[in-house]
């Protein structure tokens, strides 16, 4: 008998519930304070150690995100949160190798449309907290 994703605990829910609040805390805490992802990159540049720390925390949640969601293309939010996965994988591994220029793209974007980003984060956590919640009626 083939299990489905409601009988191995509903992966997808969860994981689009829990990374949905996160971002919705982080948002709402940026548009609370203005500056702070700012002020937070700046620190992550200056510090080897928080690099590294963000790098392996980020690819951990990542890969945890990556697989614990199959692709099935009949459900888009399974495809929408391992594609998130994926993604925060690469951004890992950017972080890793590459954070002096990654961080100078973020910093440049930060300071001109930090209150569009804290949006946008806001807003995509309501999302997928909303998806999240609706797989466990």
């Amino acid at each position: 008998m083939q299990e489905t994703l409601q009988d191995v605990g509903n992966p997808t829910g969860w994981t689009a519930l829990l990374v949905g609040l996160a971002a919705l805390a982080a948002g709402v805490g940026a548009l609370r304070r203005p500056g702070i992802w700012l002020t937070m990159i700046q620190e992550v540049e200056g510090s080897p150690a928080l690099q590294f720390l963000c790098g392996m925390l980020e690819l951990v949640v990542g890969s945890a995100v990556y697989l614990n969601n199959p692709w099935v293309p009949s459900d888009l939010l399974t495809c929408v949160m391992k594609t998130m996965g994926g993604l925060m994988i690469f951004e890992a591994l950017a972080i890793l190798s590459l954070v002096d220029v990654y961080t100078q793209l973020w910093l440049r974007s930060l300071g001109n449309f930090h209150r569009g980003w804290a949006g946008i984060t806001t807003a995509i956590g309501l999302v997928l907290s909303v998806l999240g919640m609706l797989r466990f009626h």
